[in-house]
């Protein structure tokens, strides 16, 4: 069973449902004895930093969540479940995060193109940079569909997995061990979204 964590923001039916259609039991959840039961993790997120990191703190999901990532079993996040991973977030201030991971989240910045919206929505290409599990060998870049203004900045350079352009070639997708954590979101990127979904599910 996938247990995908509810502290009362993000869209999680719909990644409950794009597990079931690939095969995939998935249970929305914000019990912290079944989180660490499941057999997998999924933070997904939308949202304020801040935020969600009050939401996780109140019911008591911040330890489970540590537990649950040094157990070793499967961990996937999902654009703000990416973010939330890391440091420090510089959105309205500083503001502490997990600090599963070194390193920061901050905001895109337009600079002198007036063409570039924040934020970033829509369709854009990840380049796979690393041999993950979830992707292809060699697979050519494939589309996922973005909502965010900020991105994140690892401090060690080898957990990068993927990268996506949008004024600046940022992170999309980190990996390190069992932790796998993407600012697209899966659910909502169609055939390319499902098939890393499909196998996230299928790790051990």
């Amino acid at each position: 069973m996938i247990a995908v964590i509810d502290y009362g923001m993000g869209n999680l039916r719909s990644v409950q449902k794009a597990f079931e259609a690939v095969d995939a039991t998935a249970k929305i959840t914000s019990d912290p004895m079944t989180i660490l039961s499941a057999d997998s993790v999924v933070l997904p997120g939308v949202g304020a930093f801040k935020d969600c990191m009050d939401n996780l703190t109140r019911l008591n999901l911040v330890e489970a969540i540590h537990k649950t990532i040094k157990s070793g079993k499967p961990f996937l996040g999902i654009c703000l479940g990416l973010q939330l991973l890391f440091d420090q977030s510089h959105e309205f201030g500083v503001i502490n995060g997990l600090g599963v991971l070194p390193g920061k989240v901050v905001r895109f910045d337009a600079g002198n193109d007036p063409g570039m919206k924040v934020p970033h929505m829509g369709w854009n290409t990840v380049t796979v940079n690393s041999s993950s599990p979830l992707f292809d060998p060699g697979s050519d870049p494939s589309y996922f569909y973005f909502v965010h203004s900020y991105y994140v900045v690892p401090q060690d350079s080898e957990i990068i997995a993927t990268t996506t352009r949008y004024g600046v070639e940022f992170v999309s997708g980190i990996e390190q061990d069992n932790i796998h954590a993407f600012q697209f979101h899966p659910e909502k990127s169609q055939k390319a979204g499902l098939a890393l979904l499909r196998r996230f599910s299928q790790l051990h």
